[in-house]
């Protein structure tokens, strides 16, 4: 983790606290989803539009939120924690953009809005307070479960209940994977989730576990055999997800274990988009 601050200008520092990396990526995960459960171009752009926002609003919320304790361990990149961005500026861009991302859902599907917004609000839940507690992995469960279920709706589809499992402990799953590097810094500040009480290790192995029951479920849910695709898909999973777990007893190893927990990961995403919503 850099401890020299990010140089950016305004828009870019504003870019930043919006955390657009995993923005960015939810957001084509979600656009991809529209493509192979067929859903009309209009209604795609609206669906990719609405997690767009909430994707901004809950980065933008996560900044404002966590300024100090950003500050107080050396996040220099993040800009509301550096002064790149004041932390009223943060958090009326993350109000703008939950608006937005509740307009744009409505505008959409009313009967599929309740559930992006439902995802918006677990998330931004997250935030504060509940990452704070032991239920920490419910907003992530809840808020992914919900991604590909909105997508389905608006496609005028029946959610299979397969579906929603898998996209729900996928959520888990990357929670417990995507806290493992900031943990000591999560710890001493006052961040005490279910995956801080499991300790790296600990929580490695959750995520590892979860992933795996994930790709059962995306390959054997869809109506029909698996193909051969699905069947590599699995074989590879258990392939890394076994190797992590032979490598991740060594701390000196931990960060081959944490990256293949999450080549895992976006094998259930490539699973779930290719496969998933088309079943």
């Amino acid at each position: 983790m850099s401890t020299t601050p990010l140089k950016l200008n305004r828009p870019l520092a504003m870019l930043r606290a919006s955390h657009p990396e995993p923005a960015a990526a939810v957001t084509t995960v979600t656009a991809l989803l529209c493509v192979g459960a067929g859903v009309d171009p209009v209604r795609a752009v609206g669906v990719t539009a609405t997690v767009l926002a909430s994707q901004l609003a809950i980065g933008w919320a996560n900044d404002a939120i966590d300024a100090s304790r950003d500050a107080q361990v050396g996040r220099a990149d993040k800009p509301v924690a550096t002064g790149g961005v004041t932390r009223r500026a943060a958090a009326v861009a993350a109000v703008v953009a939950s608006l937005a991302c509740v307009v744009i859902a409505l505008v959409t599907s009313l009967t599929a809005a309740p559930v992006a917004i439902l995802a918006l609000l677990s998330a931004l839940s997250y935030n504060w307070p509940v990452k704070f507690t032991v239920f920490s992995p419910l907003p992530y469960a809840v808020s992914f479960a919900a991604l590909p279920s909105f997508v389905v709706l608006v496609a005028g589809d029946r959610v299979p209940v397969w579906l929603i499992a898998a996209g729900g402990l996928l959520g888990v799953g990357a929670h417990f994977a995507n806290v493992v590097p900031d943990m000591a810094d999560d710890e001493r500040t006052g961040v005490r989730g279910l995956p801080h009480r499991f300790g790296p290790q600990g929580s490695l192995a959750a995520s590892g576990v979860l992933l795996l029951i994930v790709t059962a479920l995306l390959i054997f849910g869809p109506p029909g055999p698996p193909g051969p695709v699905q069947a590599v898909a699995g074989a590879f999973a258990a392939t890394v997800l076994l190797a992590g777990a032979y490598f991740g007893r060594r701390s000196s190893a931990r960060h081959w274990a944490f990256r293949g927990v999450m080549g895992v990961a976006l094998v259930d995403v490539v699973l779930l988009v290719a496969g998933g919503v088309l079943g």
